[in-house]
C-alpha cells in the first residue's frame, strides 16, 4: 500500500511517499480504508524524534483518521462498510490502517471524511480538558490560547456548548475572523496588544476562570497571572517549542490550579469514560453544535507540504491528507 514513510528522525524533508507493508490482521482489531488523515503538530515533532512517543523505524506518521471499515478480526458491534473515525497514535497517513475498536467511533453519513479525521484528537483533547480536568461550567470565563489552531478552535466551540464566555487569543487578523466565527465572545490579538492587557480589557479587569493552553512559552505565566481566585490553567501542549517554568507562589497567592491534560494516556487509563466522551462529541457534531474547520486538504503525494504548513504555524483549524 502507498503511505507516507518516516525512515529517519530527521524531520519533514526526510519523509517520503512510497510502498509500505499492509497492516497485519490481528484478533481484536479493525482494518480501515483511510479516506482522510489529519496532520497534528505532534506528528511534526514525532518525525523529528522530539515527541514523547518514538516509534520504531520505519513507521507511518499520522494519529487520527476517517474511513471505511475494510475487515474485522473478532470484533463485535462493527461491520465491514461502516464509516468511522478514530485515533491510532501513528500509522494513519496511508491507504489502510489498523485500529482497536475502543479507539474508533461511528461517523455520521452527513459528516465528511475530511471533517471526521479532524475530530478525534482535537475535540477529544478539548472535551477531556474542559469537562474532566477543568470542570468548566456555565457562565465561567474561558481563555483559549492559540485559539486559531485545531485544538484551539475545538476548545472555543466546546466552551460555548458548555455555556461559558469564551475569549480567543490569536496572532493575526485571519485567525481572529475564524475564531470569532467559531463562537468566541471576545478576541485578544497578542500580536497587537500585550497578552495581559488584552485579557484585562476583555474581562473588565476581572480575569478568567479557566485557561486552555496548548502553546506554552511565556504566554503560560502571563495567562496564569490573569486567572481569578480558584482559576484553572490547563497544560495541553507546547506548540511554541518552549516548556515554561512557573513560579509556584502564583498558585499559592491566587488559589489557582495548574492541571495537566494528557488525552492519549486518558484513553488508556479510562477507556470507558473516553468512549462516553467520544459519543457526546459525535452527537454534537451530528447536531451541528460542533463544526470542524478544515482549512486545507492535500493528496498523499503532497503530504510533505501539509506537514510544512502545520510546522510553520500557518494552519487555521485543521489540515488533512487524503490517501
Amino acid at each position: 500500500m502507498r503511505a507516507l514513510i518516516c525512515e529517519r528522525y530527521e524531520g519533514i524533508n526526510a519523509l517520503r511517499v512510497g510502498e509500505f507493508p499492509d497492516p497485519e490482521p490481528i484478533p481484536g482489531t479493525v482494518i480501515v480504508d483511510v479516506r482522510a488523515a489529519a496532520v497534528n503538530f505532534a506528528d511534526v515533532l514525532m518525525v523529528e524524534g522530539k515527541y514523547q512517543t518514538k516509534p520504531e523505524l520505519p513507521f507511518v506518521p499520522g494519529g487520527e483518521f476517517a474511513g471505511i471499515v475494510a475487515s474485522i478480526e473478532g470484533v463485535e458491534g462493527i461491520a465491514a462498510g461502516d464509516r468511522v473515525c478514530g485515533f491510532i497514535g501513528f500509522g494513519a497517513m496511508t491507504e489502510r490502517a489498523v485500529a482497536y475498536p475502543g479507539s474508533i467511533v461511528p461517523l455520521p453519513e452527513q459528516v465528511s471524511f475530511e471533517a471526521g479525521a479532524s475530530i478525534p484528537i482535537a475535540y477529544g483533547t478539548s472535551y477531556h480538558a474542559l469537562v474532566d480536568r477543568a470542570g468548566l461550567v456555565e457562565d465561567e470565563t474561558l481563555l483559549v490560547l492559540g485559539a486559531g489552531g485545531g485544538v484551539g478552535i475545538a476548545a472555543v466551540q466546546i466552551g460555548k456548548a458548555l455555556g461559558a464566555r469564551v475569549i480567543g487569543a490569536v496572532s493575526s487578523a485571519e485567525k481572529a475572523v475564524a475564531v470569532k466565527a467559531a463562537g468566541a465572545d471576545a478576541i485578544v490579538r497578542y500580536d497587537q496588544t500585550p497578552l495581559r492587557e488584552g485579557i484585562a480589557a476583555a474581562t473588565s479587569g476581572d480575569g478568567v476562570d479557566v485557561v486552555y493552553d496548548p502553546v506554552g512559552g511565556e504566554a503560560t505565566e502571563l495567562a496564569l497571572r490573569s486567572t481569578k481566585w480558584n482559576g484553572r490553567l490547563l497544560v495541553v501542549g507546547f506548540a511554541s517549542g518552549e516548556i515554561p517554568s512557573i513560579p509556584l507562589n502564583l498558585s499559592l497567592v491566587k488559589g489557582n490550579s495548574v492541571v495537566g491534560v494528557f488525552w492519549g494516556r486518558f484513553n488508556i487509563e479510562e477507556p470507558a469514560k473516553s468512549a462516553a466522551n467520544n459519543q457526546v462529541i459525535i452527537d454534537w457534531v451530528e447536531k451541528g453544535v460542533l463544526q470542524p474547520l478544515v482549512q486545507k486538504t492535500y493528496p498523499l503525494d503532497e503530504a510533505l507540504d501539509a506537514f510544512r504548513w502545520v510546522a510553520d504555524r500557518n494552519v487555521i483549524g485543521r489540515v488533512v491528507v487524503t490517501p
